[in-house]
């Protein structure tokens, strides 16, 4: 039976960080140039995740997105996805990747029981992929996401973060390159957290927008078919092409928010705005066990009230969310350390 929070939202959705580490260093989410990272020692190893996971499914979690940081940087993680996808209680494993070690591991991670695979991509030019990113690596972003179809991840999903005059004019280009792989796009509103240290209101490209430019473009654009707790609203093209967009910054979705994020070293957030957190590794280390846990999680979630893009939303000077220094001092409030 699922676990409720004040709001009666289930606990359903778990996304589990494996790595605070990134091989990229995008614009919007790790635009500075040095960074504070998790101690070694209190990574959690695979045996650690995997238990945590069995108290999560004791309070009614199903489904579990492996992220990062980079989750392909963590090493053998293809066995991490193995003891993940063995468990019969989860219905849903997928991971989300930026795709540049796909190439050496998609058929890997298939083999093992991978579900799902989101490949992020906000851009098909070399020259600002390496401006978002700071990295020459779209070629292998390209070969991976052709790797991940070919070891018969479909439907492919691709993560795009729209930037007013960074990448808005490469929608289109996005959504044909999506109908190669039977791909379905998902556009994501610039969005104010963590990392996101240069966010502004005007570089955000909101959902009503994107509707109006594609319906321009392609005739119409209809509502399709979706999970009532899942983040992206769903559309599809007079060809049938879906599509979908997250509209977390203008048109937030926390009233059926199902979702909390462990971190690599075992701290679990009820919302990705949220200051504060719990310390699971110390309870698990300190030799609890799965039902003490497992009841520490749902009194936790029954007093659950978190509604942060909402309350972001009605502020009126709306900034950016935290400083550098900031998120010097705690590098848990980093978005890539969160897994987004």
């Amino acid at each position: 039976m699922a676990t409720v929070d004040t709001f009666a939202r289930p606990l359903r959705n778990l996304r589990i960080s494996v790595t605070d580490r990134c091989n990229l260093r995008c614009s919007y989410c790790m635009p500075e140039e040095n960074y504070v990272w998790l101690p070694r020692r209190d990574i959690l190893d695979f045996e650690e995740i995997a238990l945590l996971v069995d108290c999560f499914t004791e309070v009614g979690v199903d489904k579990v997105r492996i992220t990062g940081g980079e989750p392909l940087l963590r090493q053998h993680l293809d066995r991490l996805v193995a003891m993940l996808a063995a468990k019969p209680a989860i219905r849903d494993l997928a991971l989300t990747t930026n795709g540049i070690l796909l190439t050496e591991q998609a058929s890997r991670l298939a083999a093992a029981g991978l579900h799902r695979l989101t490949v992020s991509l906000d851009t098909l030019r070399a020259d600002r992929f390496r401006e978002i990113t700071r990295r020459d690596a779209l070629p292998s972003v390209l070969e991976g996401i052709a790797a991940a179809d070919a070891a018969g991840f479909r439907p492919l999903k691709i993560d795009t973060v729209v930037m007013r005059g960074v990448n808005d004019d490469e929608i289109f280009d996005l959504i044909e390159f999506g109908k190669r792989y039977g791909a379905e796009v998902r556009f994501i509103e610039y969005m104010d957290v963590g990392g996101a240290t240069r966010w502004s209101r005007e570089r955000v490209v909101a959902r009503d927008e994107l509707i109006d430019v594609l319906r321009r473009r392609y005739g119409g654009v209809e509502p399709a078919s979706k999970d009532p707790s899942a983040p992206a609203d769903r559309f599809a093209l007079p060809d049938g092409t879906a599509f979908g967009i997250i509209a977390s910054t203008t048109q937030p979705f926390c009233s059926a928010c199902d979702r909390a994020r462990l971190t690599a070293d075992g701290m679990w957030y009820l919302c990705l705005y949220a200051r504060l957190g719990t310390d699971l590794r110390a309870l698990l280390r300190g030799g609890a066990g799965r039902e003490q846990i497992a009841e520490r999680l749902r009194a936790i979630w029954g007093g659950r009230d978190d509604r942060g893009a909402e309350r972001r939303l009605a502020e009126r000077e709306r900034e950016a969310l935290l400083s550098p220094d900031q998120l010097r001092s705690d590098p848990h409030l980093e978005m890539h350390t969160r897994g987004g």
